[in-house]
């Protein structure tokens, strides 16, 4: 996020030299304001001054639903979320969580890096554990055992 640009330009930071946000390279300002528009509903980002807000006044959960917003939208084979819900309320934590799976079962790879336990055992497929830069253990998801989880998280080899 750039924090001093408004919430319809963050929103196409990695696509405003697509032919769908410019032409002949000049910016399409009611296409980037549609754009803003359309997502703020979809992903009920709240800003007090709507496409025009600047990214600076909106609260973390927001600037957060932003960045999911402009990252999910985008035609990519790979995301890397990384701490994706640290320090948001729990409304925002379900609405990144959603669009995350969403991405994942739409075909999008999805790399959730993470220290919430709770969070990588209700998102992840598969589970890898590292320790000291190193994986250390990788189990399935499903049925993972948290103790074991926690105890390669700490450096025991089993």
């Amino acid at each position: 996020l750039v924090l001093d640009y408004s919430l319809e330009y963050n929103l196409v930071l990695q696509e405003y030299f697509t032919s769908k946000f410019q032409k002949f390279g000049f910016l399409n300002h009611k296409a980037i304001r549609e754009n803003a528009e359309k997502k703020i509903i979809e992903y009920d980002i709240r800003s007090g001054q709507g496409p025009i807000t600047s990214a600076r006044s909106m609260s973390g959960g927001n600037q957060q639903k932003a960045i999911i917003a402009r990252e999910v939208s985008r035609d990519t084979d790979l995301i890397i979320a990384v701490q994706p819900t640290r320090g948001l309320d729990v409304g925002a934590i379900e609405t990144v969580r959603e669009r995350l799976v969403q991405a994942a079962d739409n075909g999008v790879g999805v790399l959730l890096i993470s220290e919430d336990l709770d969070e990588i055992m209700s998102l992840a497929d598969r589970i890898l554990v590292m320790y000291e830069g190193r994986i250390v253990d990788e189990v399935p998801a499903e049925g993972a055992d948290r103790e074991r989880i926690g105890l390669t998280m700490g450096g025991i080899k089993l």
